[in-house]
């Protein structure tokens, strides 16, 4: 085999992964993407929000159960799985995950495409709970959003097969427990709080009071040193010091540690290595932003110039379905 070819947060945009797949030299054969010498790592989130995301999970599916592909768990997949699951009697409420008016926002798309087909969507529930947390393979680290080794190690002396469970997701639902510092590290990584009154109206339509921070930062004395988001923190708070708290709660990956691939940020522009060992491929999608993809052939450096792309376009949802892709 030659290598991974690694791609980042699909949220939905089924027509587009076929559309990189087949860039990437990928071609259906019986109704799966197939490559004569390389296999696919996905990176999480192929759900919500995209117009074609039951056409996401196939593709995705299908690659991994044939042994074509690879895939860790994202957020998203995480809390499809919560915002399903029943909590138990006196938990203090009736779902995992709350049924909010942003949660309900955020899954929306998902089950309206699912809608018609119940059975499809509890095969896809069923699905994401055989998904591992994080790969470490062939010299590099994939996780959805942050690798965090001591966090790493507590999971797998808690999932040695590297998974979640119904007890595992009713344990990290609970505020303050190991196995929710897991879940949000991992799948969400780190935020810093922003000031009181003050908040981020990000392109969205989501209105945040926290950003997100990046881990490779050595010695970061303000917080632009670590903010790693599209938005802009507001006013000149980019030079505002660090604390104490919030500096010991960044983690810290070093240049010496293993090629990491994350997704989950958000990125925007041409893909660019943020870190020399770590590439970011969420460059924002279903915001008709870039599908990324990172060339991997064990090169001991990663290099730009292995990022593949190609643009989402405003009617992707208008492009047929690939010919031998069906949904029986």
């Amino acid at each position: 085999m030659d290598g991974y070819d690694l791609i980042g947060d699909v949220h939905g945009c089924g027509a587009t992964l076929a559309t990189l797949l087949e860039r990437l030299g990928y071609h259906l054969r019986n109704g799966v993407y197939r490559h004569p010498h390389r296999k696919v790592i996905f990176l999480g989130d192929l759900i919500d929000r995209g117009p074609r995301i039951r056409l996401a999970v196939t593709i995705a599916r299908r690659m991994v159960e044939e042994g074509e592909a690879y895939i860790v768990l994202g957020n998203h997949e995480i809390s499809a799985l919560t915002y399903t699951q029943k909590a138990p009697p006196g938990h203090g409420r009736e779902w995992l995950r709350p049924h909010t008016p942003r949660h309900n926002r955020i899954i929306r798309e998902t089950l309206e495409q699912y809608r018609d087909h119940p059975q499809e969507w509890d095969d896809a529930l069923a699905w994401f709970r055989e998904i591992p947390l994080y790969l470490e393979m062939d010299g590099i680290r994939v996780v959805h959003a942050c690798w965090d080794t001591a966090l790493v190690q507590a999971f797998q002396q808690l999932r040695p097969d590297g998974r979640v469970d119904q007890e595992f997701l009713l344990r990290a639902s609970q505020h303050g427990t190991l196995e929710s510092r897991i879940l949000e590290r991992l799948t969400r990584g780190g935020s810093i709080p922003l000031p009181e009154g003050i908040a981020i109206h990000s392109g969205d339509g989501f209105t945040r009071r926290s950003f997100r921070t990046h881990f490779w930062a050595n010695s970061p004395v303000t917080w632009g040193d670590v903010v790693f988001q599209p938005d802009n923190l507001p006013g000149d708070l980019e030079s505002r010091p660090l604390s104490d708290a919030e500096r010991a709660s960044l983690g810290y990956y070093g240049p010496d540690e293993p090629p990491l691939f994350i997704g989950h940020y958000w990125c925007e522009g041409i893909p660019a290595l943020p870190a020399p060992n770590v590439a970011c491929l969420d460059y924002s999608a279903v915001k008709y932003g870039r599908l990324v993809a990172y060339r991997y052939s064990f090169e001991s450096r990663l290099d730009a110039n292995h990022f593949v792309w190609v643009p989402v376009p405003r009617d992707v949802s208008q492009r047929p379905l690939p010919r031998e892709i069906t949904f029986d």
